[in-house]
């Protein structure tokens, strides 16, 4: 019976590919691309040019342009089966349950609207599932080779139009410990010493303005030091490149200069697309579950600790000899300054609900359980920074398209391809 169903196939074969080549509009190294392939691509893009109220070119324009892109994907396709690129079924599974919910729809109702608008849903499944591969083929081909270097990220920045992303103005607050003219290295040093004491109050809390009434010899004394809004072109070169490193509501270590020793409070900042984001400093201790460890016991030793460190052990000695978080227990549990979005959202919901040096009840993240506890909290000027991640983005940007454009070319003029139709038909 099989033998018989190849001789079947076999007498068949030669007409019917005379009948395929006198559809075939396109050959592409050992594939083929079919006109009803290239009618329907067309009267899809055809769909969507009318929506948009497009004015069309001519009909032939639109079918050159629709074969060129397929053309394109084949021999991305073929590029990513010979490097034995795949996509399986639960990526492609995933890909539409995102489109889903970007859209705010149900999977049902994703497949509902394409069906009306005409899509077949199972097309479109092995659409997605070539979109995906040839990200994956341009990821690995293309994108990952390409190198942003520090200088290139200068100067992009450099390039930048105007001064809107800088500071231009700050308030700030001014002590000032004056030295007498011609002051002596006695009264230099009992100077410095009372400013190192008005500055060490500041660090631990002191308020600024009251100290600055109380101690400063500054013209802004009375007015609790307070020097309004500068701009920056007018501050003192004194100040100038202290004041360009410092956050908000930080303190200035005291400098001197003939007049004395100074010490600075940068209170507010002006400037164009200020960053100013909330940091927090904490400390945590992590229990993983596995199969011995369950959530019930992870939460009870979790339990256990916090109260040890309520009734006075250390939590960085116990962080050190309990949590799972390696990288952290070596450092009695400190994870540094955080930004908001560099924890998982678990995480940082029970941090930012905690007064500082409060200890949180044990919660549950994706890494297991924790107890934490903030340390303290700043407002950090993220500008610089935003600004190099903008700057790495947009060069990224900028070398893959070059680079996917030249990677493509070669792709063709490496290839074989034939277009075999004249006059394109109008589909």
């Amino acid at each position: 019976m099989l033998t018989g169903l190849m001789m079947l196939f076999c007498s068949m074969a030669p007409q019917a590919a005379i009948k395929e080549l006198d559809h075939i509009v396109a050959l592409v190294n050992d594939d083929i691309i079919a006109k009803s392939e290239l009618d329907s691509q067309t009267r899809e893009l055809l769909a969507q040019l009318e929506q948009k109220q497009t004015n069309l070119p001519p009909m032939r324009i639109i079918q050159q342009q629709v074969l060129e892109r397929m053309i394109t994907k084949r021999l991305q396709l073929q590029a990513a089966r010979r490097l034995g690129l795949s996509v399986d079924d639960a990526t492609v599974t995933k890909a539409i349950a995102n489109i889903a919910q970007t859209n705010r729809i149900s999977l049902l109702q994703l497949r509902e609207t394409l069906e009306a608008d005409g899509i077949n849903f199972a097309l479109f499944r092995e659409q997605l599932r070539e979109d995906i591969l040839i990200n994956r083929l341009k990821q690995k081909e293309v994108i990952n080779r390409i190198v942003i270097t520090e200088q290139d990220i200068e100067n992009f920045l450099a390039r930048e139009v105007g001064t809107s992303r800088q500071r231009s103005a700050v308030r700030l607050y001014h002590i000032l410990i004056a030295t007498p003219e011609g002051a002596s290295p006695e009264d230099v040093q009992e100077a410095k010493e009372r400013a190192q004491s008005v500055h060490t109050q500041l660090v631990e809390g002191a308020d600024f303005s009251e100290l600055a009434i109380g101690h400063s010899d500054g013209r802004q004394a009375l007015e609790g030091g307070d020097l309004g809004w500068i701009e920056m072109s007018r501050i003192p070169s004194l100040f100038t490149g202290i004041i360009d490193e410092m956050e908000v509501e930080s303190i200035s270590e005291p400098i001197r200069n003939a007049s004395g020793y100074h010490i600075v409070k940068l209170a507010e900042v002006k400037g164009g697309n200020k960053l100013i984001i909330n940091q927090t400093h904490a400390r945590h201790i992590l229990v993983n579950t596995n199969e011995i460890v369950s959530d019930n016991e992870a939460r009870q030793r979790l339990e256990t600790l916090r109260e040890r460190i309520i009734g006075g052990d250390s939590f960085e000695a116990l962080a050190r000899s309990h949590s799972d978080d390696k990288a952290s227990a070596i450092k009695g549990g400190d994870l540094g300054w955080t930004s908001p979005g560099d924890l998982v959202s678990q995480f940082e919901e029970q941090m930012d609900a905690l007064d500082i040096g409060a200890i949180s009840q044990p919660f549950k993240t994706p890494f297991g359980w924790h107890i934490v506890q903030p340390l303290e909290r700043r407002q950090h000027d993220n500008t610089e920074e935003a600004m190099k991640n903008r700057a790495r983005l947009e060069i990224q940007k900028q070398k893959s398209e070059e680079a996917i454009e030249l990677w493509l070319r070669r792709l063709r003029d490496e290839a074989y391809v034939e277009v075999l139709l004249e006059e394109l038909e109008t589909p």
